[in-house]
């Protein structure tokens, strides 16, 4: 291996790792928090779609209890 190689190595590794740790700076202070609204938007959707389950569940229970009394 020529030591002009092995100098560029010794430069493009940190060079590359630079470029890694701005894009990772860029992401974070501009991306990341579109990122996390949509996430806690989804999250926040299914929570709601689940309690819509356990209403169902409450008034068909609720329902069931009156029935009996009405008839008797």
């Amino acid at each position: 291996m020529s030591s002009t190689f092995s100098a560029l190595i010794w430069w493009v590794i940190p060079g590359a790792a630079v470029v890694g740790v701005l894009g990772y700076v860029l992401w974070v202070t501009k991306f990341q928090e579109k990122f996390e609204n949509e996430t806690t938007r989804s999250v926040t959707q299914f929570q709601r779609f689940q309690e819509s389950f356990r209403e169902a569940a409450e008034t068909e229970a609720e329902s069931s209890k009156e029935s009996p009394e009405k008839g008797a």
